[in-house]
């Protein structure tokens, strides 16, 4: 059972480096989502399931009837990608995040359903995050634009449901050295909301000061939370 989050020095190839990189290991533990932060950099390792909006809304509709699933929620995580034809030669095609609130309305039934970690861009609603520390939760956000890249950090996939889909079939991707950063912890702490505090002043013209989780450190800065439809 891999379930490990430990400290890592790893770049973008995996070698030495001098960013500090956590080490995240799936499918997520308790313990492993409970010492997530927003703001910390980490590395995916493992399998995880790649859904977009059509597998949700299935997955949705047989949690809302009692049926059995297809796949197995419990520690998951979820990554919010369709993956293009892979050309000759390549496993997948480009694999960027899709943007995260086009599945929030079914996010909080799935994270009754054991879902314990996703991945995309983009903002979270607050009925997502509340879900999210109610059950234990955390969402990572990746680069978009950036889905060549990113597939370089896909070591296999397989279909496990819904092949009739195509591309936005569910798959099962195995990650190694996977970037992203955690965009919201389970404890309510949000990337996004402190980016945009950081930089917001109140009436006096002063800095506004955000009473919330603490920032992140010097090159730790937040992702745009621009919600980009264009994958």
């Amino acid at each position: 059972m891999n379930t490990a989050v430990q400290r890592a020095a790893e770049g973008p190839g995996g070698g030495s480096s001098s960013q500090d990189w956590t080490r995240v290991e799936t499918p997520l533990a308790e313990e492993a989502v409970n010492s997530l932060r927003c703001g910390q950099r980490v590395r995916i390792h493992g399998w995880v399931y790649a859904a977009r909006d059509a597998a949700h809304q299935r997955l949705f509709q047989l949690l809302q009837e009692g049926r059995q699933l297809p796949i197995d929620l419990r520690g998951a995580v979820i990554f919010y990608v369709g993956p293009s034809p892979a050309p000759p030669g390549r496993l997948l095609g480009a694999a960027g995040p899709t943007t995260a609130g086009r599945v929030d309305r079914f996010t909080p039934a799935l994270l009754r359903a054991g879902l314990r970690g996703m991945i995309g861009k983009g903002y979270r609603s607050e009925a997502v995050k509340q879900a999210m520390q109610e059950y234990g939760a955390v969402y990572f956000a990746a680069v978009g634009g950036a889905g060549v890249l990113l597939a370089q950090h896909i070591a296999a996939a397989e279909v496990v449901a819904y092949p009739e889909l195509g591309p936005e079939a569910i798959r099962r991707l195995r990650l190694v050295n996977f970037p992203a950063i955690v965009a919201v912890d389970r404890y309510g702490g949000d990337l996004y909301q402190i980016g945009k505090s950081t930089y917001r002043r109140d009436g006096a013209g002063e800095p506004y000061r955000h009473d919330g989780p603490e920032r992140p450190g010097p090159g730790e800065g937040a992702l745009s939370g621009q919600a980009d439809t264009s994958e």
